[in-house]
């Protein structure tokens, strides 16, 4: 099973490391790199029930109380209200490119249908501040918030008519906003998506089966629908694209790709795996009817639909091979591998470990072994800046996420990740750019308020919920307006 050790992490994982913090600055990365943050809709937006919005399966999640600390994203961090100002903030700080998701229960809140006018006029006008302030706008069109209509209607991600639905959400997205959106990213993480909503039920709509859930789920079958909802994820992603291509990329010149999760994952013994055209032959043998097949429509349909790769990346892994488990398995146990954090780590078993160290140099490696895999794609580090150690065992993870202004653990995670980037792309490696997560503090998926990873401060404790700038705001500042001296930690 060393071949399913390998797949399974490049499938699943994300990955970073720990690296010499240096003299490069700004100029040294190629000039079409951007330097940029990142939010996404329902953990930044809040105003859940204004203005038009239907409701999504994390609202639906969250006031089932399925949260740690019992908490909500109704609120988050005000952006539909607070967006001017911090975009104004992310011009003081000098970005390059900000990334945001469009919640699709905001703009059509059946999840067909009618377009809701409010909600089209809000993200109108954050893309104008943006494009007036000369920022690369990047869109995700599905970070995780699927409206809860189509989950009541037929169980969202488990039917495929979510392919129909989501393309006509995706067609008025291009239409209204193409003109000024060149990045389009169709889906954020969604083996992750399909991990933690169907298998272990961490994630909304919460579904999974005894024993494979981390807490007791209601409905769903951790064995089967895991890889049912990421299949029909892979079939959307390839729908919209196609729709893109045809109808709209040849006059606003834009590209689409999909974000994935990967760390790298370090095997202690080196067996490599062959690529294929449809699902590894590993996965077939090991999962058999419970995982869907393509036709040759839609094997034809899925080839070559990226324009660019999206990697979010936090740490890596050392794996080895375990025997395949007897009896009724879900995801993890058919990835039947063991994880540690470094070689002389006690194994965890097969879930992640719960302590890992930074590791750069594996950021590095990952984005070099996407440029052997895949050729010359383009490739935007989408997620980056907090070493993740948290809640969720198979994709585990998240560190600074104390609530001080002070975060020097992060100056320096963020320095040996950008360090990381920069060796990857003097190596060959087409990477176009990097998006620190998050640029405020924000409602986590995994642990609420519970943990903060943004540049700037946010007081959940004050109604008005104000901004402040953390020392990894101040730095991220003085490296973007670097030229060719060494940077320094600013101290005020």
């Amino acid at each position: 099973m060393a071949a399913a050790a390998a797949f399974f992490c490049a499938l699943l994982f994300i990955s970073v490391q720990h690296g010499v913090l240096g003299g490069y600055t700004r100029n040294d990365f190629p000039a079409d790199f951007v330097f940029g943050a990142a939010t996404s809709a329902y953990q930044y937006e809040g105003a859940a029930a204004e203005d038009g919005r239907g409701a999504s399966i994390w609202d639906t999640f969250t006031h089932a109380g399925k949260m740690k600390d019992k908490s909500t994203g109704d609120v988050a961090s005000d952006g539909y209200h607070k967006y001017k100002g911090d975009v104004k903030l992310m011009t003081e700080t000098g970005l390059e490119a900000y990334r945001f998701s469009i919640s699709w229960s905001r703009l059509i809140p059946s999840g067909r249908g009618a377009v809701n006018q409010q909600g089209l006029k809000y993200y109108n006008n954050i893309i104008d501040e943006l494009t007036k302030r000369g920022f690369q706008v990047h869109v995700m069109l599905y970070h995780l918030d699927l409206p809860q209509a189509l989950e009541d209607e037929y169980a969202g991600w488990l039917s495929p008519r979510i392919v129909e639905d989501f393309t006509a959400y995706a067609d008025v997205c291009f239409r209204e906003f193409g003109d000024r959106v060149s990045h389009w990213t169709i889906l954020a993480e969604p083996n992750v998506a399909a991990l933690g909503g169907y298998d272990t039920g961490e994630f909304a709509p919460g579904r999974c089966s005894d024993p494979f859930g981390v807490t007791k789920c209601t409905v769903g079958n951790s064995s089967v629908e895991p890889y049912v909802a990421a299949h029909n994820m892979i079939l959307t992603h390839a729908t919209v694209v196609r729709l893109y291509r045809e109808k709209y990329q040849t006059l606003q010149k834009g590209i689409v790709g999909i974000n994935t999760p990967l760390r790298i994952c370090k095997q202690l013994k080196d067996t490599r795996i062959s690529r294929t055209d449809d699902y590894p032959q590993v996965m077939k043998k090991t999962i058999g009817s419970r995982l869907p097949s393509f036709s040759k429509v839609q094997t034809e349909l899925v080839k070559g639909t990226l324009d660019f790769i999206g990697v979010n990346h936090y740490f890596s892994l050392y794996v080895s091979d375990l025997p395949l488990a007897k009896g009724v398995r879900d995801f993890i146990a058919d990835r039947s591998v063991s994880c540690r954090a470094s070689k002389t780590d006690p194994s965890s078993g097969q879930q992640a470990p719960t302590q890992s160290m930074g590791d750069p140099h594996g950021l590095q490696l990952m984005l070099q072994h996407l440029k052997e895999s895949y050729g010359d794609l383009p490739i935007y580090v989408q997620e980056n800046g907090k070493l993740k150690l948290d809640l969720l065992p198979v994709f585990s993870g998240k560190a600074s996420s104390n609530d001080s202004l002070d975060d020097t653990d992060r100056v320096d995670y963020i320095k040996g990740y950008i360090e990381g980037v920069l060796n990857a792309t003097r190596n060959g490696v087409n990477a176009r750019g990097y998006f620190a997560w998050s640029f405020v503090d924000m409602f986590e998926l995994l642990s609420g308020y519970q943990t903060r990873y943004g540049l700037y401060r946010v007081d959940f404790n004050d109604a008005a919920l104000p901004r402040r700038a953390k020392r990894s705001a101040r730095w991220y500042r003085d490296f973007l307006k670097s030229k060719r001296q060494p940077l320094q930690i600013a101290q005020q």
